[in-house]
């Protein structure tokens, strides 16, 4: 894969003419996240943007419900003609097994290709100590980030949100063809943020990612661009 398609920048704003006046600062990038907080501002309009400027999209709302809900904001999500979508793990087997079916009805009713379902296994933000203090999982982090993965796996999913220091494990016991894409993604000269479990970009390529989410490194440098550039030759770099 080209190194510069595995790289998804986050939309990260809060309206439409912000969201455009970053994509069109970075034309080079081929993959955008839209997230919780653009969409709820924007609704489906942003992804119109996208697509008539030939984006790819990662529609990342994290939809976590019971199995007819998650069903029915998937078989609508479907419509729109994104390219990834996700749905936490934690809803479980069957709220999984019926977003992956309704997917795939809305795909066939609007004529389009479905989009591939991903699951989130745990949140890059939150680290092992508050997984067991304040989640009360008793599961230590890694091996509970892999059964949420054979979960969606089993599931039918077609891959999992996991943060790159989980992702050989998962690469290694899902095969090749489960996608793995990782945010807490961080060069070693930008900031971690709140990200609690990161490896650099080639670190999280080596270990087996698909595709990264990197965001602030790149759209809060003072020359996104550059910083851009920086991560893609870094990449290029990686066998």
């Amino acid at each position: 894969m080209n190194a510069e398609k595995q790289i998804i920048v986050p939309l990260d704003v809060s309206d439409e003419q912000s969201a455009i006046a970053l994509i069109d600062q970075l034309p080079q990038v081929v993959w955008w996240k839209v997230g919780l907080e653009l969409f709820t501002s924007t609704g489906p309009k942003i992804l119109e943007v996208l697509k008539s400027k030939e984006k790819r999209i990662f529609l990342d709302l994290k939809f976590h419900d019971i199995p007819n809900t998650v069903a029915g904001a998937c078989r609508s999500a479907a419509c729109y003609g994104v390219d990834l979508l996700t749905i936490h793990a934690t809803c479980g087997k069957d709220a999984l097994k019926a977003a992956t079916e309704a997917a795939q009805e809305g795909a066939n009713q609007a004529g389009i290709k479905p989009p591939k379902l991903i699951a989130i296994t745990l949140l890059t933000s939150i680290s092992a100590r508050q997984l067991a203090f304040d989640l009360k999982i008793p599961l230590e982090l890694p091996e509970y980030a892999l059964e949420m993965a054979l979960l969606a796996q089993e599931a039918g999913l077609d891959g999992a949100v996991c943060s790159p220091q989980e992702a050989a494990q998962l690469r290694q016991t899902c095969g090749d063809d489960f996608l793995l894409v990782c945010p807490g993604v961080r060069p070693t000269w930008a900031d971690k943020g709140d990200q609690k479990r990161s490896l650099t970009p080639a670190e999280a390529i080596i270990a087996g990612a698909d595709y990264l989410v990197i965001g602030r490194p790149i759209t809060t440098a003072t020359e996104p661009e550059l910083a851009w550039k920086r991560i893609s030759d870094e990449l290029s770099t990686v066998a």
